[in-house]
């Protein structure tokens, strides 16, 4: 029996609601195939910070060094700054584990309605790859003369050859195995230095691979186009910002944030890798229990493909789908009224 060791932060709100629903279904497949988890629950959040003035313990990347795996629920709640809960644990992780790719699937299943007009199960089917450690998103800036008319902030971005090609390489690769198709996410027109170079990279790396077919479109038309032609996609590439930004857009077009799982991901598996829904804490609902576990069961299916258990992960994504398209059970975002628990067990019961 192939054995795990992963460890769980459920973090704030919803996360501590969904993260034991995916753990049910993780432990029930596991073992259908001879997998197990010894699983390590980690008290890190908002109320950690509360208490302690810190979202984890100091030594809180060290600790985690001697998992395979994290698989955390949200993080951020009112009280804490967005910037403090964030910075002060996923953005270090992300980091401090290489985890450059963070990789976010989007599809349309049988039971759900899109709110696009016309569009069924099977017309949206497609993957967002987002750098994931560098881009938009870096520490360099700063503000100056606070609080006085002449005040000031800087932030710069950062873009190096090393990040770029290798998550445009990273999409590629992942195209080979879906539908050989890569899109890549710019806006060179408006950015002067950062997404011509992004632009430029783009084009060597497509250069090797004469087998898959690769466009680009700018942002704005590209966030125009999720709406209007979602199926015209298959592996979205973009930087930090970009990727960001369309996971959200790309969820809801297929039913909501209740249903985006995501992952970020050391390819090389030289870290551990984090695996994470796209959803926050949503603290407007958290502690009633009418979070939609779907998207962190989901998320549970890419540690699974992680782990090499490719089988078991199929096995959840098929029970996800056999629910939904039975519809009877449906949390209220789905627009029924079934709690987290509900939806949960009925995942595990369809395994």
């Amino acid at each position: 029996m192939a054995r795990h060791r992963i460890a769980v932060i459920p973090g704030d709100g919803i996360g501590k609601e969904v993260v034991p629903e995916a753990i049910r279904v993780l432990d029930k497949v596991g073992a259908r195939h001879g997998v197990s988890f010894d699983w390590t629950h980690l008290d890190w959040s908002c109320e950690t910070y509360a208490k302690t003035g810190r979202m984890m313990p100091e030594d809180g990347v060290e600790q985690l060094t001697k998992f395979e795996s994290i698989f955390l629920g949200a993080v951020g709640f009112p009280g804490v700054p967005d910037h403090v809960s964030l910075w002060g644990l996923l953005i270090p992780l992300r980091r401090a584990f290489r985890q450059y790719v963070n990789e976010r699937p989007i599809r349309l299943m049988k039971g759900v309605a899109s709110p696009l007009a016309g569009r069924k199960a099977g017309d949206i089917d497609l993957v967002i790859i987002r750098e994931n450690n560098e881009g938009e998103y870096s520490e360099m800036g700063g503000r100056m003369y606070r609080d006085t008319p002449e005040e000031f902030a800087i932030q710069e971005s950062v873009f190096t050859r090393k990040g770029v090609d290798r998550i445009i390489t990273y999409a590629f690769e992942l195209a080979r195995k879906r539908r050989k198709h890569v899109t890549s996410a710019t806006k060179s027109n408006g950015i002067i230095h950062t997404m011509p170079f992004w632009d430029e990279r783009f084009a060597v790396i497509k250069a090797k691979y004469p087998d898959v077919k690769a466009d680009q479109y700018h942002i704005d038309i590209l966030s125009a186009h999720f709406v209007q032609h979602p199926d015209w996609f298959d592996v979205v590439v973009g930087s930090n910002l970009f990727g960001d930004i369309l996971s959200d857009l790309g969820a809801a077009v297929v039913g909501g944030m209740g249903l985006a799982p995501a992952a970020n991901i050391n390819p090389e598996k030289n870290y551990p890798s984090m695996f994470e829904p796209v959803h926050g804490s949503a603290p407007d609902i958290a502690g009633k229990m009418f979070a939609n576990p779907i998207a962190q069961i989901w998320t549970g299916a890419m540690l699974l493909d992680h782990l090499g258990h490719n089988a078991a992960a199929r096995e959840v994504e098929a029970a996800i789908e056999r629910v939904l398209a039975e519809g009877k059970i449906r949390t209220r975002d789905l627009g029924g009224t079934a709690d987290t628990a509900a939806m949960g067990k009925a995942i595990a019961d369809a395994l």
